[in-house]
C-alpha cells in the first residue's frame, strides 16, 4: 500500500466510544434487555470497552458475548488461506432481548450479513442493532448502523485499519492510501 494517513487518534477513539456508549442509554434506558455482542476480533473489545462505560453509568451488569462469523462468510471457498476460528460466546436466552452487534469497520456489509446468519443460531432477538466505530461506505448489501463511530470517505482500493491497544498495542484509525 501506499501512504498511511491517521483519521482518529487514541483520543478521538477513547471520546468515539464514550459517545458511542451513551447514545445506547438514550436510545435503551437502563439498558434492562441489551446484550452486547462484539464481532470478533477487534469488534469484541471495542464492545467491550462499550459495556465498561454502560455498567459504569448505569451501575449494573450488561450481558455480552462474542460472535465469530468466519464459518458464516460467503466467500470462505474462495479465500487463499484457511479462516481463522475464533470463540463465540453468545449469553444464553437472546429470545425477545436487544442485541447489539459490534464492529470496527462497516464496508460491504458481507461481514454484517455473516453475523446476523449466526446470531439466529442461537435463537431469535425481539431486535438486532449495528454499532461499528468507522463506517467507510461502498456497501454491497442493504445494511445500515444505527451507531457510527466516524464515517469516513474511502477510494474502494484504500483501507481503513482500526488498531486497538489489546490487539495492536495502541489505539489509532488508519487509511492507507493505495498506490
Amino acid at each position: 500500500m501506499g501512504n498511511v494517513k491517521t483519521v482518529m487518534t487514541e483520543d478521538e477513539v477513547r471520546r468515539t466510544v464514550d459517545r458511542l456508549a451513551f447514545q445506547v442509554i438514550e436510545n435503551h434506558g437502563e439498558c434492562d434487555s441489551l446484550v452486547l455482542v462484539g464481532i470478533q476480533r477487534r469488534g469484541v473489545d471495542i464492545a467491550a470497552r462499550v459495556r465498561a462505560v454502560l455498567e459504569e453509568r448505569l451501575g449494573r451488569d450488561i450481558e455480552f458475548g462474542s460472535l465469530d462469523i468466519n464459518l458464516y462468510r460467503d466467500d470462505w471457498t474462495t479465500l487463499d488461506v484457511q479462516p481463522m476460528i475464533n470463540k463465540t460466546d453468545i449469553p444464553s436466552g437472546v429470545d425477545g432481548k436487544t442485541l447489539l452487534l459490534v464492529d470496527d469497520v462497516l464496508f460491504t456489509g458481507r461481514t454484517i450479513r455473516a453475523a446476523l446468519e449466526a446470531v439466529l443460531d442461537y435463537g431469535r432477538p425481539s431486535r438486532i442493532e449495528l454499532m461499528v466505530l468507522v463506517d467507510r461506505g461502498h456497501r454491497e448489501l442493504p445494511i445500515q448502523a444505527n451507531y457510527v463511530g466516524k464515517q469516513i470517505a474511502t477510494a474502494r482500493n484504500e483501507q481503513v485499519d482500526v488498531l486497538i491497544e489489546e490487539i495492536d498495542g495502541r489505539d489509532e484509525v488508519q487509511l492507507q492510501h493505495a498506490g
